[in-house]
């Protein structure tokens, strides 16, 4: 698929689907009264301690599911991978990365700054706003809350952790 090929080449990074998206993508195809159910029976793949047993776990709650909504079970199948990708970190980063929340703050914020200043002159303008606040975002992530450890980060591959100098005209 074209933007997941180009998030895999371009920054050798994983893709992952957030999982509160996901659950709500199941539920749409589950009648009112049973989704309660669902959505418990499909939370116990997220309860398991390893990757292979998620899996395992993933595998077993699709094929129950498929009997009774074959649209979850072909659901599923198809989003394995991009749900559980999470599962290949580590432990200490699962819980941050599993869902998108952090980025969909980080957008309800620039939204909400950009819709202050309504026009802006030209590019440069909103280059300038965006920018600043994406890296008032990088450093709180890095200073103030750790948003993920370095030693985790670390433990991921060779390379040192990137540090980002930024200055602003």
């Amino acid at each position: 698929e074209g933007l997941k090929a180009a998030v895999a080449k371009v920054l050798k990074a994983s893709w992952q689907r957030c999982r509160v998206h996901f659950m709500r993508n199941v539920l749409v195809h589950v009648p009112k009264g049973q989704r309660q159910m669902v959505a418990a029976l499909v939370r116990t793949v997220f309860a398991q301690e390893s990757e292979a047993d998620a899996r395992r776990q993933w595998r077993a709650v699709a094929d129950q599911l498929r009997e009774r909504f074959p649209k979850i079970g072909a659901l599923m199948d198809k989003a394995e991978a991009d749900v559980l990708a999470h599962l290949a970190f580590p432990k200490a980063h699962r819980l941050q990365i599993h869902s998108t929340n952090p980025l969909e703050r980080l957008n309800a914020e620039i939204k909400r700054r950009t819709d202050v200043v309504g026009i802006f002159p030209n590019e440069v303008a909103i280059v300038r706003l965006v920018g600043a606040l994406l890296l008032e975002q990088n450093d709180e992530w890095q200073l103030q809350r750790r948003y993920l450890q370095l030693e985790g980060l670390q433990a991921l591959g060779d390379n040192q952790p990137a540090r980002l100098s930024a200055v602003m005209s």
